[in-house]
């Protein structure tokens, strides 16, 4: 079997936090560069609600107080690094919102003024998120 049909998949998370209007978004430090939704790969051992709160905290310093799941979303283009299985919560957070670890930066944008350059599949993602009327389902 060739090497691409044996590939492993690999899991993460994203969450989507909109506040008065306005979804957070972080710019990478590492490539593949642009702006995303906080998130980033399950370890082992975790479950995905724990991984999506630990890479919402040390990404914007938020701490997750509820999450609903998006949707899952497994395009095998949607990361350039090799192929993802994604599942995306919309949360609710609280704290002060900061960059840190691979957030350079972070922003809350209007949807009508949305960065131009968004990594992976997120702008698919909150096309979706905009489009299924801003729910989700309860974990």
């Amino acid at each position: 079997m060739s090497r691409e049909k044996t590939a492993q998949l690999r899991l993460t998370v994203d969450a989507l936090l909109e506040r008065a209007g306005k979804v957070l978004l972080i710019k990478r430090k590492n490539p593949p560069l642009g702006w995303a939704l906080p998130g980033g790969f399950v370890d082992r051992g975790e479950t995905v609600g724990e991984a999506l709160s630990r890479e919402t905290e040390e990404e914007t310093g938020l701490r997750v107080v509820d999450m609903r799941m998006l949707g899952v979303y497994s395009d095998p283009r949607r990361d350039p690094r090799g192929p993802t299985v994604g599942i995306v919560f919309v949360i609710e957070a609280e704290g002060k919102a900061q960059a840190a670890d691979d957030a350079a930066e972070l922003g809350f944008f209007a949807w009508d003024s949305l960065p131009e350059q968004i990594a992976f599949d997120h702008r698919r993602i909150l096309e979706d998120y905009k489009r299924e009327g801003k729910q989700g389902s309860k974990k």
